[in-house]
C-alpha cells in the first residue's frame, strides 16, 4: 500500500529544499504538484513548484467536485488560492508518493485519503533564520514586497501555532529541525522507512 508524504513548514522553512533533495534521493517517490492562482515567480516552472492556473480555472474544478482542499490568502496583491486537486496524479497501487501544503490541507488531504496512508513531514527553522531567507528571496523577484513578507511571516505564526499542530496529531517524530540540511535530511529519511 502506497503513503503519501505531506512536506510542510512555515514560509522559508526549507521545506522546498528538502523536498526537493528528498525526491532527488528517492527516485521511487512520486511528486504531486499543487495547483495556486498567484503568480508565477522568478525561477519557478509551470508543472514543477505548482500548476499555475486562473480563478475561473479553479472554480471550474471545485465545480467538478475535483479539489481535496484549498486555501485563500489574503494578500497585499489580492487574494491568493492554494489547493490540492483529486487529478489522477495519486494512485496508491503505483507507490509512494510526495507533496507540499499546509497544516490545514495536510488535515483535509489525511481526511480525503485516510489516515493510514496520509505521512506528516512538518519542517521548522528558528524564526531569525526564516526572515532573512525570506527577505533574500523576495528582493530577488521582479517587483519584491516586503509587506508580504510581513503578512506571511504573520500568517504562519497562527497557521502553524502549537496548538494547531498538535490537534493535528504532529509529535515530536513528524517534526524536523532544519539546522542544518544533512540532519533534516536524516530524519526524514527515518519517516520515510517508518512510514513504509
Amino acid at each position: 500500500m502506497g503513503r503519501l508524504y505531506v512536506f510542510m513548514g512555515k514560509s522559508a522553512s526549507g521545506k522546498d529544499t528538502l523536498y526537493r533533495t528528498t525526491m532527488e534521493r528517492h527516485p521511487e517517490l512520486q511528486a504531486v504538484v499543487s495547483y495556486t492562482t498567484r503568480p508565477i515567480r522568478a525561477g519557478e516552472k509551470e508543472g514543477v513548484e505548482y500548476h499555475f492556473v486562473s480563478v475561473r480555472e479553479m472554480k471550474q474544478m471545485e465545480k467538478e467536485g475535483r479539489i481535496v482542499e484549498c486555501r485563500c490568502y489574503q494578500t497585499v496583491k489580492g487574494p491568493w488560492y492554494y489547493f490540492t486537486a483529486a487529478d489522477g496524479q495519486i494512485d496508491f497501487e503505483k507507490g509512494d508518493f510526495c507533496l507540499i501544503s499546509t497544516l490545514e490541507g495536510y488535515g483535509k488531504i489525511r481526511d480525503f485519503y485516510g489516515r493510514d496512508r496520509v505521512v506528516p513531514v512538518y519542517i521548522e527553522v528558528e524564526d531569525f533564520t526564516r526572515m532573512q531567507r525570506s527577505l533574500e528571496r523576495e528582493r530577488q523577484q521582479e517587483m519584491p514586497c516586503v509587506a508580504e513578507v510581513c503578512r506571511r511571516f504573520l500568517a504562519d505564526e497562527e497557521d502553524f501555532s502549537r496548538e494547531k499542530l498538535e490537534a493535528a496529531g504532529i509529535g515530536a517524530k513528524e517534526h524536523i529541525k532544519n539546522e542544518t540540511i544533512s540532519e533534516a535530511l536524516c530524519q526524514i529519511e527515518g519517516i520515510l522507512k517508518s512510514g513504509r
